[in-house]
């Protein structure tokens, strides 16, 4: 038993309580937390940390790189920063091999397809989408921890890194710009989206050196999950001029989803009957199957590759009908065989991009890392997060170099290679081989592919984000607050843009967070007979209670957001208004006792930390406390808040004999200061 009091078996409702004491026969003296220290305590911890208080952490900072610099030390680094040096020897070849060749070439194919189609979101040619489908996948392949995460290009982050560009490098209002001139203006744009994943990856490279993993976790799940979902409608809303064949400079900033949407409407009687047609077709065909490969993925013995299908078909048809010359229908056109040159990015353009490649890092983090997490929870191993940040940053800078795009895990490609069976990312590399023939032999048979089937495809793909708004009902019953966080967000999102939606998501959850910390509930406790349990007294009329005793317990972090609320709470229970009037009654709090409190023990097991503002008032109150006679005990403070505590002054107004270990062992001595022998416990749970 860990308290210092025995417990007896309560009686029977019709027989009367023998018991002396609330808690019954003594076992112990109570615990102080200097008493626990020296019966409990290292001694040379304590005899060495107040000599050198900064010894043990220099010295943790001078054995680091010291380990670093051994050969085991070394090695162990080595295998951190490179993971395939340590899942490729344990690599199971017979029983791997096939599903992840299967699952590879499966994502290439849908690479292809999906690639082109992300560039147009990019505003850059179809080509850059397939450099962007094959070395960033190639390098997390080396660099990454997520066994089962598909890279490459991804629709919501086209989607940012397209606005930006048409923001740096907008099109000329007059649009009619011959050969020459389009190409330089895709020039500069692919320059542009290019030093856009340079500066995203310098950032992330940056957050890697600061060990900045955690800041994934500002990114809650109702923020990125709204964020993917609006996002989904502003590429939906982007896709419609390609869908009806109409010339439409492209909208960016806040409500650019409505200004599209206004262009698009007032353009309809220009629009193309013969891509109208292609894109009909091309829908009847993708959203059937995303429906089949999702309805039958356990009986599939691989998904069926409809994009791939669709383009195919798609060429075929142009070609021999001669659409583009006849209808006027936009293709593809000619895909250069081979590389880029590598090339590095302008740097000239980083101040201007810095404000675009932030959020885009952000993103890229969060929806890698939450998507890597999933995965290992679900087939049991562990990622590093900082080692993420690692992979992503190179991936996108040095991809940068090759005129690719910012790039991410994508959701669509990850759930279809596991799917299809992959079990490591050495699906990476069958799904590079895949790219790699598109680009080197393959690329002219896509000369005649439609653009408007690629708009297909990038609505076709949007159908898992689309989805998630399911989920909501469910949310709305399980959290009331995240829902408020999930509606806030997708309504920002969708209003302004993809930027701006993801700032105002996150402050508004961090506001949340605050929020609960402020909405501190306040509920009676009672001892129960016989017991060291304290229970609401709502629950039964059969609990203990002490007059002239007060224990009240602060389940919040305690700065100086809550500081106001802390006073209120105990100036009320204690009866510390200003100039002697009663104070007044905070909200949701019961009525107590009437009895002057003599003893008041303070239960901070649930103030995790305190700044200088709640440091304070704790002090104050102890002062206050000490001049109107009331006997202050604080029990269960973690060391951080004792530390703060101590600077602010506190352990001057209270003596180590009122710090308790346990809330049992204060109440233990509150009862003997009280010299009361029986009876009951006025217990308050703020």
């Amino acid at each position: 038993m860990s308290g210092l009091l025995g417990a007896r078996t309560c009686s029977s409702p019709g027989e009367a309580s023998d018991l002396k004491y609330p808690l019954g026969t003594r076992l112990r003296e109570p615990l102080t937390e200097a008493r626990f220290q020296q019966l409990f305590g290292d001694e040379e911890q304590v005899q060495e940390l107040p000599t050198e208080p900064g010894g043990p952490r220099l010295c943790r900072m001078w054995r680091r790189p010291a380990s670093a610099c051994s050969r085991l030390g070394a090695w162990r680094l080595l295998q951190a920063r490179l993971p395939p040096l340590r899942w490729l020897p344990l690599y199971r070849w017979r029983a791997w091999l096939l599903g992840d060749a299967v699952a590879g070439v499966t994502v290439g194919v849908v690479h292809v397809p999906q690639g082109m189609a992300f560039a147009l979101l990019t505003s850059v040619p179809p080509v850059f989408g397939l450099y962007t489908s094959f070395f960033p996948v190639l390098i997390y392949s080396l660099l990454g921890t997520g066994r089962h995460l598909s890279t490459g290009t991804f629709a919501v982050l086209s989607l940012m890194t397209g606005s930006a560009v048409e923001r740096l490098v907008p099109e000329p209002l007059s649009r009619n710009l011959s050969g020459i001139e389009k190409e330089q203006l895709d020039a500069q744009r692919v320059g542009a989206a290019a030093a856009v994943a340079f500066g995203s990856g310098a950032l992330m490279l940056g957050m890697f050196v600061l060990q900045l993993g955690v800041l994934s976790t500002f990114l809650s799940e109702p923020v990125v999950k709204a964020l993917t979902s609006g996002a989904a409608l502003h590429v939906l809303v982007s896709q419609l001029p390609s869908l009806l064949g109409l010339s439409l400079p492209r909208q960016i900033g806040c409500f650019s989803l409505f200004k599209t949407l206004a262009a698009v409407l007032t353009s309809l009687p220009r629009s193309s009957p013969a891509e109208l047609t292609i894109s009909a077709l091309s829908l009847a065909l993708l959203v059937p199957v995303k429906e089949l490969n999702v309805r039958f993925r356990d009986r599939l013995p691989t998904p069926i590759p409809g994009e791939i299908v669709m383009v195919l078909l798609a060429s075929v048809l142009c070609f021999t009908s001669s659409l583009d010359t006849k209808y006027n229908v936009q293709i593809v056109g000619l895909l250069p065989e081979g590389f880029p040159q590598p090339l590095l990015p302008s740097l000239a353009e980083l101040p201007r991009i810095l404000a675009d490649s932030l959020p885009i890092a952000l993103v890229t983090f969060a929806v890698s890392a939450s998507l890597a997490s999933m995965y290992a929870d679900k087939y049991s191993y562990t990622i590093d997060p900082n080692q993420e940040l690692l992979a992503h940053g190179i991936s996108n800078l040095l991809s940068s170099f090759f005129s690719c795009f910012p790039n991410s895990a994508s959701l669509a490609t990850t759930s279809l290679l596991v799917d299809a069976g992959g079990n490591t990312q050495l699906a990476g590399l069958f799904s590079c081989i895949v790219v790699l023939l598109v680009l080197l032999w393959l690329g002219p048979y896509f000369y005649y592919l439609p653009k408007a089937v690629l708009a297909c495809i990038n609505i076709s793909s949007m159908r898992q984000m689309f989805f998630q708004m399911q989920e909501l009902p469910q949310l709305w019953h399980i959290s009331r607050m995240d829902f408020a966080v999930w509606i806030v967000t997708w309504v920002a999102v969708v209003t302004l843009n993809v930027d701006l939606g993801l700032a105002v998501g996150v402050i508004f959850s961090m506001m949340m967070v605050v929020c609960r910390t402020q909405r501190v509930q306040c509920l009676a406790l009672g001892l129960a007979e016989g017991t060291e349990l304290y229970r609401p007294l709502r629950e039964s009329h059969r609990l203990l209670q002490v007059p002239g005793l007060c224990i009240l317990r602060y389940p919040t972090p305690l700065y100086f957001g809550t500081r106001g609320n802390f006073r209120r709470i105990l100036e009320w229970h204690l009866g510390l208004g200003e100039g002697g009037k009663a104070s007044p009654k905070p909200d949701n709090l019961p009525d107590t006792v009437a009895e002057p409190v003599r003893v008041v023990v303070l239960d901070f097991s649930g103030v995790t930390f305190a700044d200088a503002a709640g440091a304070r008032e704790v002090a104050q109150l102890a002062s206050r406390c000490r001049d109107v006679g009331i006997h202050l005990l604080l029990a269960q403070c973690n060391a951080s808040v004792l530390e703060t505590l101590a600077r602010a002054g506190v352990l001057d107004r209270v003596t180590p004999q009122q710090l308790f270990v346990s809330v049992q062992d204060a109440a233990a001595h509150a009862l003997e200061k009280l010299e009361l022998t029986g009876s009951t416990i006025c217990t308050v749970w703020i």
